[in-house]
């Protein structure tokens, strides 16, 4: 057999560099690493041994005083920076220096006022950290789609951005579809700067990987689960190579799949240490394939045959015998017992697994490894769980059926809903038929989707819950069409409240309260009316397709009904000016009956304007000269209100000549 291993599989700089600075410290008193140093599981549970213990939490964060904290090699927000020095904390920063690199340029360019956008998976705690450094809240883009819809928002007006846009990569992220992405964005938008931030490392690691995957019969990824450069590694050698392994160490292969096989080609990632690397090649090139894999077949059919054989994938059931809060102990009739970690059993962060399960329970498990370092098999239920639930995924993507998950995350892309212990991605523009600025709302919440995208092997599960929402406002607005006519008196909330009018939510559909329908007298400003959430009953003035108008102005309410009588011709009247015109001032003699004083009839004496004379607010006093009800006029006089002047003989003569 033939074995071509990447001349790059391993350790990058920076992931050495993290582990290095954290073996220095080992054995030392109170040294805690943020997150995992390295996805890694061996190198982690090592450094734990040697009292390095891991921080994953902002409570944590904030208990610890006076301690050794590392940066790990992805980076973290400026925030915990902040909190681990006020804590009086020593903080020794293990950031790769390309990840620092991204730190200070979307810093600078957030500081320029442009808008920065990063291309990357928004849960990577790189990535996480890269949004910490940002002066405003940056675009995270982790898909073609993804970048498609954010161009689409921006040409819509439903995201505004800066004149200029930054673009940086998370630098384990696809250099080719990185690429796609940038060209997405640069083609529909202006001014568009795009940064070089994937790591060469990284770059040169998957076209080694792409090259030998394409020359060999069968290829094995080696890294850690949660690694996401080894992910990508995996994604890109399945392109070339169908029989493609993703294992984490050699307990996890099976070198009987490699009996007729001729050449094989390994590579790692990043945070994969060396030693498992030359385990995995070792073992298969220190001696004859064919005898390897006899030696493997006779084992196996010497282990003792009273006991299950087991093996990785495989799903074992069990009994709780032991639970502490952050593992279970179980027995699968096997000649270890089974571990189940909190991480393996569900994703809620700081469960206490006491309070989930109980001694004597059954439990089904999936294998994870057959040995987890220390003689006991590492199982998981979590992955059960999700499985089953794909099952029910993908038969409600076929069926449309609607399915309830509970929102576990906002991100800045949308909502992360967990299903099941299977995590669905509802973007943004799915969540709702209306565009909602502030997602956070939804955090914590139970809410109902529809599968439109299911393909688990992509880590790609969208959900859309506009769909629901569209369709159920659909059916609340017909039923309220078929209900209503105009002329019928309704009840609804005040929904939103503008210089023009109000629109009120009627259960199905909105109805719009114009400013000129509040009132029979003058509204200026629809907010001195109302409010939002104002409970608000009104009459249906005109349907027009989807459009109600409505009306505040009740017959029984009109103050013209009585007009005729109350300001008959003759009557002293009392009344305020509301308004001005060049040709007289309008007296408001109470809401909605306005009444017209002439600029004649205003005194004896000339008066060129009413300005002249009133202002806005001033009473008045007067009589009705005349009064047409029907057509809503009023006409009225001060000047016959006063004493008529007394003419000279002189000026009478003037006049007669």
């Amino acid at each position: 057999m033939e074995i071509l291993l990447a001349k790059s599989a391993g350790f990058c700089f920076g992931v050495q560099r993290a582990v290095d600075t954290a073996y220095e410290h080992a054995d030392e008193e109170n040294v805690y690493t943020y997150g995992q140093i390295i996805h890694n599981e061996e190198v982690v549970g090592d450094l734990t041994k040697h009292g390095v213990q891991v921080i994953d939490s902002d409570d944590e964060l904030l208990e610890i005083k006076d301690s050794k904290v590392i940066i790990r090699s992805h980076g973290a927000e400026k925030r915990i920076y902040d909190i681990l020095e006020a804590g009086g904390n020593t903080v020794i920063d293990a950031t790769c220096p390309f990840v620092k690199k991204i730190h200070n340029i979307v810093r600078e360019e957030g500081q320029k006022g442009n808008t920065v956008v990063i291309i990357g998976d928004s849960s990577h705690p790189e990535v996480k950290g890269i949004v910490g450094w940002c002066v405003e809240p940056p675009v995270v883009i982790g898909s073609e789609e993804e970048a498609e819809a954010f161009v689409r928002k921006c040409i819509d007006g439903e995201v505004k951005t800066a004149d200029n846009i930054s673009i940086v990569s998370q630098t384990t992220f696809n250099y080719r579809k990185f690429n796609y992405i940038v060209d997405i964005i640069r083609n529909k938008l202006y001014n568009v700067t795009a940064y070089k931030t994937i790591c060469n490392a990284t770059s040169v690691r998957q076209r080694e990987a792409q090259e030998i995957a394409s020359k060999v019969d069968a290829m094995i990824v080696i890294g850690g689960r949660n690694s996401s450069n080894t992910q990508k590694l995996y994604e890109i050698s399945k392109k070339e190579c169908e029989n493609t392994y993703y294992i984490q160490t050699l307990v996890d292969l099976d070198l009987t799949t490699f009996e007729s096989v001729s050449r094989v080609g390994i590579t790692a990632g990043a945070s994969t240490p060396n030693k498992i690397i030359k385990e995995v090649h070792g073992r298969m090139d220190e001696m004859n394939f064919e005898e390897l894999c006899l030696d493997t077949r006779i084992l196996r059919a010497v282990t003792d045959e009273s006991r299950v054989s087991i093996k990785t994938g495989e799903i074992v059931e069990g009994r709780v015998i032991d639970v502490k809060p952050d593992e279970i102990l179980v027995d699968i009739s096997y000649k270890s017992d089974g571990i189940i970690p909190r991480s393996e059993y569900t994703n809620t962060p700081n469960a206490d697994l006491t309070e989930l399960v109980h001694v004597d329970d059954p439990i089904t498990a999936k294998v994870v490894k057959t040995n987890d370092g220390e003689g006991s098999v590492l199982l998981s239920y979590k992955r059960v769980a999700a499985e089953k639930a794909n099952e029910k995924l993908e038969a409600a993507l076929e069926s449309g059926e609607i399915l309830t998950g509970k929102v576990v995350q906002v991100v800045s892309g949308g909502l992360n809903v967990m299903y099941d212990e299977t995590r669905v991605f509802i973007p943004a523009s799915l969540v709702s038929d209306t565009y909602e600025k502030n997602l956070d709302k939804y955090l914590d919440q139970d809410i109902e989707f529809v599968l439109t995208e299911y393909q688990p092997k992509k880590r790609r599960i969208i959900g859309n819950r506009k769909q629901i929402v569209a369709a159920r406002k659909a059916e609340a607005a017909k039923a309220l069409f078929d209900r209503i006519e105009v002329g019928m008196i309704v009840e609804g909330v005040v929904k939103n409240v503008t210089s023009f009018g109000a629109f009120i939510d009627l259960g199905g559909a909105d109805g719009l309260l114009h400013i000129s329908e509040m009132s029979w007298g003058r509204v200026d400003d629809p907010k001195s009316v109302l409010k939002v959430g104002d409970t608000v009953k009104a009459f249906i003035k005109n349907i027009d397709g989807e459009k109600i108008a409505l009306s505040l102005k009740f017959d029984d309410t009109n103050p013209w009904l009585n007009a005729a009588e109350k300001y008959a011709p003759g009557t002293v009247v009392t009344g305020k000016v509301a308004r001005m015109a060049d040709f007289g001032a309008f007296i408001e003699l109470e809401p909605g009956v306005d009444a017209l004083l002439h600029v004649s009839q205003i005194s004896y004496e000339h008066v060129n304007k009413p300005e002249d004379v009133y202002k806005v607010g001033d009473e008045v006093e007067a009589v009705v000269v005349e009064c047409n009800a029907e057509d809503k006029k009023i006409s009225l006089s001060v000047k016959e209100l006063l004493p008529a002047p007394e003419y000279t003989d002189d000026v009478a003569e003037d006049t007669e000549e």
